[in-house]
């Protein structure tokens, strides 16, 4: 038998539905219009086609080395959480004897403890590996880069496809950082099922609304949507 209640299943189950549902709309449907990562997306694009323009490419070294930067940090970021979380395994009776000494009344088993330890530790090896293959892409796409024709290479359809490679493989890179920054936010909502079940299902809840706010109701979003109405009309 499961040593959860049903609402602990169903808090669960809302987690991992608010988690994984959030980024399949956001990535791969338009509901809602264009996701920020999406109008993101074709401002990578655009980058690279301003790039491919460019005899020099310093600004374009100087990007790609802030993007593997704050790649390398978040990554680095998961791992010591990754093994903040192995330490709370051997924690657990200091933990039980911690949660005596509040005031909530709920003295989780060690079992339970335990459960809601390693699935911290499945996400935060989720997030690290995520933010390391974004870092490999982050240097694919510098490799790229650099093999893009200059303006003037005379195999126009040539030039055309190393542009093409070189903002998918960007796409990609910032897909997978994408994901590996969910799972970061997300994690903070499962702290609240150490409490109970119906703050872990208020904590996914105001994850999922913070993170919907930025998608489609921020400053960013709006700014991007504005300039490409406004490139419409000009066009």
């Amino acid at each position: 038998m499961t040593p959860f209640s049903s609402l602990d299943l169903i808090a669960l189950v809302w987690f991992v539905v608010a988690w994984g549902g959030f980024g399949v709309i956001v990535d791969l449907t338009r509901i809602g219009g264009p996701s920020l990562s999406r109008l993101m997306n074709v401002e990578r694009r655009r980058w690279m086609r301003e790039m491919a323009a460019r005899e020099v490419r310093i600004v374009d070294t100087a990007i790609m080395a802030s993007l593997q930067n704050g790649t390398a940090f978040f990554a680095s970021t998961s791992l010591i959480a990754l093994g903040g979380a192995f330490t709370l395994l051997n924690q657990t009776d200091r933990m039980m004897a911690i949660f005596r000494d509040l005031p909530f009344h709920i003295v989780p088993t060690a079992g339970e403890l335990e459960i809601k330890i390693a699935m911290l530790v499945v996400i935060y090896g989720y997030a690290f590996f995520k933010f390391g293959w974004a870092y490999r892409l982050f240097n694919y796409s510098a490799v790229l880069i650099g093999a893009v024709p200059a303006a003037d290479h005379p195999d126009a359809a040539a030039r055309e496809r190393a542009i093409e490679r070189a903002a998918e493989m960007q796409i990609d890179a910032g897909q997978h950082f994408h994901w590996g920054l969910r799972a970061l936010f997300f994690s903070l909502g499962l702290f609240g099922w150490f409490i109970d079940a119906r703050v872990f299902l208020a904590t996914t809840t105001f994850i999922l609304a913070v993170l919907v706010r930025r998608q489609y109701l921020s400053k960013a979003r709006t700014a991007l949507l504005k300039s490409a109405m406004a490139e419409d009309n000009a066009g």
